[in-house]
């Protein structure tokens, strides 16, 4: 298996500074750059592992922390298990930091994200893959249509209100994606219900987006976390061998 090399990096932002957690083949050559996206959860020992698979698997790997605007992570302090007895007293916590990270401010800090990738010596000069993680994958969503020069590739995973009624809903950003892009939704995620999934594949299509949708059966919100409850070793398999075949072919 490839070695990989990690580190935290501070990015800076018109906001601020974003702390970040990048990861690489340790071997001296640059890579693709991938933008991995958290989830509520944030910054934390699974994120870490997962952008490892991936540095291993040949790419440069970026988290970085965008609730940076409340502090370093870690912001609250995370059991090693999120169980269904203590992610309602912590995502109800996390949840008072996401007003701020408005699709305007989110966008800043994207610009700013590959930016610094650009001249970062870890990173290929090429286009990049971003992919994204419950509130991660609508953050990946606009990532693809505000920056479609940039982003060749896009995947989201167990996202929730990607599509729905607002005027500035994630999926109106679909007529300006040029990446590939892979859902895969959950069909146990109130988050995420039939019509915006329905909404959402309309408006990638009539875009003539490359993409892919596909609903993961007995799979909650949040089911490729190994460190909550929601996690699903199937639905986690899955999703690893659908992101991989999207970079291998993309990237």
């Amino acid at each position: 298996m490839t070695k990989t090399r990690g580190t935290t990096v501070d990015i800076p932002t018109p906001d601020g500074t974003a702390d970040a957690y990048l990861t690489h083949p340790d071997d001296g050559t640059p890579h693709p750059a991938v933008l991995l996206y958290m989830d509520i959860f944030g910054p934390r020992p699974h994120l870490w592992k997962m952008a490892d698979r991936l540095a291993a698997a040949g790419y440069t790997v970026l988290i970085p922390n965008v609730f940076y605007r409340h502090g370093r992570a870690p912001l609250v302090e995370l059991p090693d298990f999120i169980g269904h007895d203590t992610r309602p007293e912590v995502f109800q916590e996390l949840m008072s930091f996401l007003p701020s990270l408005t699709p305007e401010a989110a966008m800043r800090d994207v610009d700013a994200y590959l930016r610094w990738l650009a001249d970062c010596p870890q990173a290929t000069d090429g286009p990049v893959g971003v992919t994204g993680y419950c509130m991660g994958a609508r953050l990946a969503l606009r990532t693809a249509g505000t920056f479609p020069e940039r982003v060749a590739a896009m995947a989201g995973f167990h996202g929730g209100d990607l599509a729905t009624e607002a005027p500035d809903s994630p999926h109106l950003v679909a007529d300006r994606i040029t990446a590939e892009v892979y859902f895969a939704h959950a069909d146990q995620d109130s988050s995420m219900p039939p019509e915006q999934m329905d909404r959402l594949e309309a408006a990638l299509t009539a875009a003539g987006v490359r993409h892919r949708s596909e609903v993961y059966p007995g799979a909650q919100h949040g089911f490729t976390q190994a460190d909550t409850a929601a996690y699903n070793a199937d639905g986690a398999k899955r999703h690893w061998e659908a992101l991989l075949d999207l970079f291998g072919r993309t990237l």
